[in-house]
């Protein structure tokens, strides 16, 4: 195995208010290979966006080493990432395609280029024909799949998302699932997933990284050796249901 594509070594962040110091993440440790969607999963408040934002280089943080890129494929944070939110965060005043093309606006890419690329991911997300609809014409799972675009538009080596779907119904959040599948599939990004779904945590990811109560420490990192493409038949398996139940034990929930 060849050098990771992330790499946290004993991250810690403490937040400082009133003259009180607030540990939000305890020694962090993990590797991330280059190509793998990686779920973090975890309570609610347990330090997963911060470090999310850590990853982003929106936070700094207090100690310890954190690396992404290698020799051979360097790091640009300005350039190489996407963000995905719980919100789609677009702009209602501009049309889906609009949308999509603003990397490109801020990075001041080619926009004939970019313009192209917007359509093709905008396909690629099943909203082919979508692109001069404004946002409020869109259901909430077709907002996210824009937004999904958008952080793909300027080609970036990582894909960071926050609890995406968290406001999607339940059944909009199953199909978003297998949509994201696809798409990671084909698009062949590095992605780092949070979420607080202990199952969603397990049928999206490669791997699950554990993290506990707040503040964040890490529980467990384990690989899930469950084939592609996944399918939602899977979650009947006994190995899945292993996985699930390895969490909840983790999390003091079993």
């Amino acid at each position: 195995m060849g050098e990771p594509f992330i790499h946290l070594a004993a991250v810690q962040k403490i937040y400082r208010t009133r003259g009180t110091d607030f540990l939000a993440i305890s020694e962090a440790t993990f590797d991330v290979e280059a190509g793998e969607l990686v779920s973090l999963v975890g309570p609610s408040g347990c330090g997963k966006t911060t470090l999310l934002k850590i990853l982003a280089g929106l936070h700094p943080f207090d100690s310890g080493e954190l690396k992404i890129g290698s020799r051979t494929q360097p790091f640009d944070p300005s350039r190489d990432i996407g963000m995905v939110f719980q919100a789609p965060l677009l702009l209602k005043w501009r049309r889906v395609i609009d949308n999509v093309l603003l990397p490109a606006e801020i990075l001041g890419l080619p926009m004939a280029a970019s313009r192209t690329r917007a359509r093709d991911l905008l396909a690629l997300v099943g909203l082919e024909g979508k692109e001069e609809q404004y946002p409020y014409e869109l259901s909430g799972g077709m907002q996210q799949r824009a937004a999904i675009a958008r952080a793909l538009l300027h080609d970036p080596k990582l894909i960071l998302m926050d609890e995406p779907f968290g406001a999607l119904d339940a059944l909009t959040r199953e199909k978003m699932n297998l949509e994201l599948l696809r798409i990671w599939e084909e698009a062949k990004k590095t992605i780092v997933f949070v979420t607080h779904g202990i199952t969603e945590a397990v049928f999206l990811g490669t791997r699950v990284i554990v993290l506990t109560a707040g503040p964040a420490r890490m529980a467990d990192n384990f690989r899930v050796e469950l084939p592609h493409p996944r399918t939602l038949e899977m979650k009947t398996n006994e190995a899945f249901g292993e996985y699930t139940r390895r969490i909840y034990r983790l999390l003091g929930m079993e």
